[in-house]
């Protein structure tokens, strides 16, 4: 078929220049690839067989090595490159791959090149997937007319057999004409080569981009800075922070730990060891010398801008599906897969797709991984390795770096009290928010209760219902003594007077009430003013009382002038002054700095503590104090008047009473300064009830005593008596 082919285009030639007809063959179905032409007014045709071709059908079910297509044969090739695809095309892009290595003596200068190889090629079946891609996509390219109308396209791939030699020829003949192997010359059939496609190691890579330099063809290469991008993800996926470093002992290698190394210390991954290795298989002396061309290359990269900006801005889908855009140094913007080499017990070796890389997607998430899709070496205990210089430091402890090692390798110390870690290797313990506390481990944060002394736990209210009570037995003992107010004894201790303290102390006993439950702003503003007025009220009544006494016993001597102070005058103006100036006190205290609900975060680690403050600590201590002066003056009036001689005498009641008084507000202030929260409110809760009570038994016991049980003593006859 072919020869009939070439008969006819010699036929064609000799009747074109007969009869003037423009013979082109531009549009063979069937070209002829392999031609030689010297042109003449005389031409003589020759049919030769130089080349013959291995007509296999691709196939995607055999070894790579058994599927060669069209593989042309070119006799006079000193080092022909035996597996080669070609398929025409107006544009070819050409591609070197490794899908086949050899194994070579060492290289002699007294043997024929032809015959240093030893054995048979070795096939990389998995290699053959480059081939199959490129093939795969240039079908769907030619097979579809939006993208390259009135133009076909082909390819060209060579074999660089893992080898510096074969890389540099296979890219040479590439660049030659079509079958023939002349380097450096553009024949008429020379191929429409418009870019290259990089070996599957940066080695071949390197090799090939110092011929595609010279000639000015675009060489696409994967962009290894995805891979550093994805190899510090995923060890940051694993925890692997103690690593080692492998490195080819040259450029290269030198260039890797440049650009890995600096990644890896911002991402918190240390190397314990840093191997330089001699390179495997070759020197590449010729990148020096593209290296020292670098400014020229750059001025030719310059020249292609134009075509990087119309690739920045193509974005399509695919045919899978997949976005496919180029990046603005005009890069393909691809992924990469995540991959689980499962090797079992029989020694078969299945690939198993875990995960992805995705440069595309928002930063921090490039890095997609199914763990539980992963199968662990067996060595591994089939979980997860560690790969860290010591042991984690687990939520509860915080790490601080070890002098002169890695900054990844640390100690591990507690959190300090009233600190928290809740994960593993935090760098510093960290505090709590003001409305929670540290869990006993330190290992997380609780929420803190609220403290305040309600009536719902045992302690506030059995205050409470003591402060009821007192207020029901002080109601009983003022209900008595109205009943028998006509009665001599209650006669002879001033009624008025009587009355007065006993409403008092009734009023101390539910103003106890205020100082229970949670605290509000009417509470906080009103509980010390009303138990500071109606505490002076008790207090100037006993101290109107006991100087009534005493100035009584002092107007029955012979030409006393005392009398004329005897009398209620003298006793409501005692009580009205001494109130009234606790009044002023409060009220300088509402109008200067009132009392207000607050909270105290600090005191207890583990609750809130909600409080009254009272606003000037001064005016708090002030009104006290004015209260203890009234009560030691009651006393000591009290203690002068106790030998006077009177049955129905209340001096020594009265002092006993503030002695009471007085040790039980003495002993108050130091215990309400040692105790906070709930704890300091029921001590002044406490105070009041107990002194309020010490009050109202050592007065008014004996007195009641003897008007419900000893009611034959409450007459003027025994009262004379007592006098005598």
């Amino acid at each position: 078929m072919l020869v009939a082919m070439l008969l006819l285009v010699l036929l064609c030639h000799v009747v074109g220049q007969k009869h003037s007809i423009n013979c082109s063959i531009q549009d063979d179905p069937l070209p002829i690839p392999h031609e030689f032409y010297h042109p003449g007014d005389l031409v003589i045709g020759e049919i030769v067989s130089q080349v013959f071709f291995l007509h296999n059908l691709l196939s995607f079910l055999k070894q790579p090595t058994q599927i060669v297509i069209n593989e042309p044969i070119i006799r006079d090739d000193p080092l022909p490159i035996p597996h080669e695809f070609y398929l025409p095309g107006d544009l070819v892009i050409s591609e070197i791959v490794s899908q086949v290595f050899l194994l070579y003596n060492l290289l002699s200068f007294m043997e024929q090149p032809t015959q240093i190889v030893i054995d048979e090629p070795i096939s990389v079946p998995k290699n053959y997937q480059h081939i199959l891609a490129l093939a795969f996509a240039v079908k769907e390219i030619n097979e579809n007319p939006n993208i390259l109308s009135n133009l076909s396209l082909g390819f060209h791939t060579l074999n660089s057999y893992y080898t510096a030699k074969t890389t540099y020829k296979a890219t040479l003949s590439l660049f030659s004409a079509q079958r023939r192997f002349v380097p450096n010359f553009k024949c008429h059939n020379h191929k429409n080569l418009i870019a290259l496609i990089g070996g599957c190691i940066s080695e071949i890579s390197a090799n090939v981009a110092v011929i595609s330099a010279i000639y000015k063809t675009p060489q696409m290469v994967p962009n290894e800075a995805q891979q550093h991008i994805g190899v510090v993800q995923l060890l940051k996926h694993f925890g692997w922070t103690w690593i080692g470093l492998l490195a080819v002992d040259d450029d290269k290698g030198d260039r890797f730990l440049l650009t890995m190394v600096p990644m890896l210390d911002e991402n918190g991954i240390c190397y314990a060891f840093i191997m330089r290795i001699p390179k495997w298989n070759y020197v590449d002396e010729m990148i020096k010398y593209v290296s020292q061309r670098i400014e020229h290359y750059v001025t030719v990269f310059r020249e292609k801008a134009n075509v990087h900006q119309f690739l920045q801005s193509i974005v399509f889908n695919n045919s899978a599906g997949d976005i496919v855009h180029f990046n603005e140094n005009a890069e393909l913007v691809v992924g990469f897969d995540v991959t689980n080499w499962r090797i079992y017990s029989n020694g078969s070796v299945v690939r198993a797709k875990v995960g992805k890389l995705n440069p595309q997607a928002p930063f921090g998430r490039e890095l997609t991984i199914h763990d539980d899709l992963i199968v662990w070496h067996k060595s591994f205990n089939q979980g997860l390795p560690v790969s860290v210089c010591n042991d984690n430091c687990y939520p509860g402890s915080s790490r601080k770096k070890k002098e002169g090692e890695k900054f990844c390798c640390y100690d591990c110390f507690p959190c300090p009290e009233g600190t928290i870690s809740n994960q593993k290797d935090m760098d510093a313990c960290v505090e709590c928010a003001e409305e929670n506390y540290p869990n006993q481990d330190q290992t997380g944060c609780i929420p803190r209760g609220l403290s305040y002394l309600s009536y719902q736990e045992k302690l506030g209210l059995s205050l409470a219902v003591s402060a009821l009570a007192f207020s029901l037995i002080t109601t009983f003992v003022l209900a008595t003594f109205v009943k028998h107010k006509d009665t001599p004894i209650v006669k002879a201790n001033n009624r008025s007077l009587t009355y007065l303290l006993l409403i008092s102390l009734l009023l101390c006993f539910l103003c106890s009430l205020l100082f229970i439950g949670q605290p509000g702003k009417g509470t906080c503003l009103f509980r010390q003013m009303t138990f500071s007025i109606v505490f002076s009220v008790a207090l100037s009544s006993i101290l109107a009382k006991t100087i009534t006494v005493v100035l009584a016993f002092m107007a029955t001597k012979p030409g006393s002038r005392m009398r004329r102070w005897v009398g209620k005058g003298l006793a409501n103006c005692v009580v009205f002054s001494c109130s009234f100036l606790q009044a002023g006190i409060c009220t300088l205290w509402l109008s200067a700095s009132p009392p207000f609900p607050d909270t105290d975060m600090q005191s207890l680690k583990s609750e809130i503590i909600l409080e009254c403050n009272e606003g000037s600590a001064a005016m708090f201590y002030c009104a006290l104090g004015y209260m203890g002066f009234l009560a030691v003056v009651s006393l000591l009036v009290a203690f002068l008047a106790r030998k006077l001689p009177d049955s129905f005498n209340e001096a020594k009641f009265i002092t006993f009473s503030m002695l009471v008084f007085c040790s039980v507000w003495l002993t108050f202030v130091p215990t309400y300064l040692s105790t906070k929260g709930k704890y300091m409110v029921a001590v002044e809760v406490f105070s009041i009830l107990s002194s309020s009570a010490g009050l109202l038994g050592c007065i008014f016991f004996p007195k009641c005593y003897i008007i419900v049980l000893r009611s034959d003593l409450n007459n003027k006859e025994s009262l004379i008596r007592g006098r005598k």
